[in-house]
C-alpha cells in the first residue's frame, strides 16, 4: 500500500490553482487557453461551455474551502462519512472505522474505534442513516455490520451476510427503510431494514439480488453507455443530474431524462470518487491526481480545488453544505470548512 507521506496540502479558489495546460478563465473568454468544460449535444458534437455571469456567485455557492482538521487514521482511508450533526466523522481503513469528535479545534485522536472486519481487510464504504442513528459499514467481507450509534458507546446490533466476499459501496435510502450493496461478484443486494421495534432489539432484514443489467423485469427508463469504466458517481438531490466519475479522468455530468451532457476535463487521472452537496448547487469529485475540485451544477464551472499529497479515495459532504471530508492514500482524513 502506499507509504505515509507528510501532508502538502494547498486549497485555493478557482481562479489561482488549475493542472498545468488548464485554463484558468472561464470558456470563452480571453487570453486563448483551452476551455475545461463541455456541453455534449445529443449526436456527440462538443462545445465548450459559456457559463453564465452567476456561475460562481448567489446564496448556496462556496467561494472556497479551508482546511480545518487532519485525522491521522493510521491506515489507508478508503471511506469515509460525516455525521447529521456535524460533530462526528467516521473514517474507515484496516479492519476498523475510526470515529472522530471534529466540534473542537486542535489536534485529533480518534474518540472510538469501532472492529467491524478482520484486521488486513480493508473497509470500503460507510453510511450513517439519515436518522443519524445508525452506521452500515462494509468492505472486504461477506457481512455488513450494523452499527447503534444512539448508544454512549457504538455497539454492533446486527448483522448481514451475502454470498459475496466484499461490498464496494453502499447506498440508503431517505425512509431508512432500505439498503443497496454492491458486490464484488456483480450483484447489487437489496437489504430491507424496517420495521425495528423498540426494546425487543431486532431486525427484519429481507434480501433481493438482481445483477446489473438484467434487473429481473425491470425496465431500465434511460440506458448509457459509457466509453470509459466508471469509478464514482453522484445523483443530484434536485432530481435532475447524474454526475460519474470517469477512469478516463473526466467528469460526465448527465441529465435523468435528456440526452445532452457536460464533460469536465481538470482531473488527470481517475476519478475516484463524487459527492453532491445536498442543495444539488455544486459537487465535489475526487482522483488518483491528488485533487479535489469543486464543480457547479450542472455545467461545471470550477469553484475551487485542494491539491492533497496522496491519491484522493473518498469523500463526503456534510447534510448542512458546511464541511468536506476526504480520505487519502496516505493514511489520513481531512477535513475542511466550506466558505460561502
Amino acid at each position: 500500500m502506499l507509504e505515509c507521506s507528510p501532508p502538502q496540502v494547498a486549497y485555493e479558489s478557482r481562479s489561482h490553482l488549475r493542472p498545468s495546460g488548464l485554463s484558468s478563465s472561464l470558456p470563452g473568454s480571453s487570453g486563448g487557453k483551452p476551455a475545461y468544460s463541455f456541453h455534449v449535444s445529443a449526436d456527440g458534437q462538443m462545445q465548450p461551455v459559456p457559463f453564465p455571469p452567476d456561475a460562481l456567485l448567489g446564496p448556496g455557492i462556496p467561494r472556497h474551502a479551508r482546511q480545518i482538521h487532519t485525522l491521522s487514521h493510521g491506515e489507508v482511508v478508503c471511506a469515509v462519512t460525516i455525521s447529521t450533526s456535524t460533530r462526528h466523522v467516521y473514517t474507515g481503513g484496516k479492519g476498523c472505522v475510526k470515529v472522530w469528535d471534529i466540534s473542537q479545534p486542535g489536534s485529533k485522536s480518534p474518540m472510538a474505534q469501532l472492529d467491524c472486519l478482520n484486521r488486513d481487510n480493508y473497509i470500503r464504504s460507510c453510511k450513517i442513516l439519515p436518522d443519524g442513528r445508525t452506521l452500515i459499514v462494509g468492505g472486504e467481507a461477506s457481512t455488513l455490520s450494523i452499527w447503534d450509534l444512539a448508544t454512549p458507546t457504538p455497539r454492533i446490533k446486527a448483522e448481514l451476510t451475502s454470498s459475496a466476499p466484499a461490498c464496494y459501496a453502499l447506498a440508503i435510502s431517505p425512509d431508512n427503510k432500505v439498503c443497496f450493496s454492491c458486490c464484488s461478484d456483480g450483484n447489487i443486494v437489496v437489504w430491507d431494514l424496517g420495521p425495528v421495534r423498540t426494546g425487543t432489539q431486532y431486525w427484519h432484514f429481507y434480501i433481493l439480488a438482481f445483477r446489473v443489467p438484467a434487473l429481473f423485469c425491470v425496465i431500465p427508463v434511460v440506458l448509457v453507455f459509457m466509453c470509459a469504466q466508471i469509478f464514482s458517481l453522484g445523483y443530484c438531490p434536485t432530481g435532475e443530474w447524474l454526475a460519474v466519475g470517469m477512469e478516463s479522468s473526466n467528469v460526465e455530468v448527465l441529465h435523468v431524462s435528456k440526452p445532452d451532457k457536460y464533460q469536465l476535463h481538470l482531473h488527470e487521472s481517475c476519478v475516484l470518487s463524487l459527492k453532491f452537496a445536498y442543495c444539488g448547487k455544486w459537487f465535489v469529485s475526487t482522483g488518483k491526481d491528488n485533487l479535489l475540485n469543486a464543480w457547479r451544477t450542472p455545467y461545471g464551472a470550477s469553484i475551487f480545488q485542494s491539491k492533497e499529497s496522496s491519491s484522493v479515495l473518498s469523500c463526503d459532504v456534510s447534510p448542512d453544505d458546511k464541511y468536506i471530508v476526504t480520505g487519502s492514500g496516505d493514511k489520513k482524513a481531512t477535513v475542511y470548512e466550506v466558505v460561502y
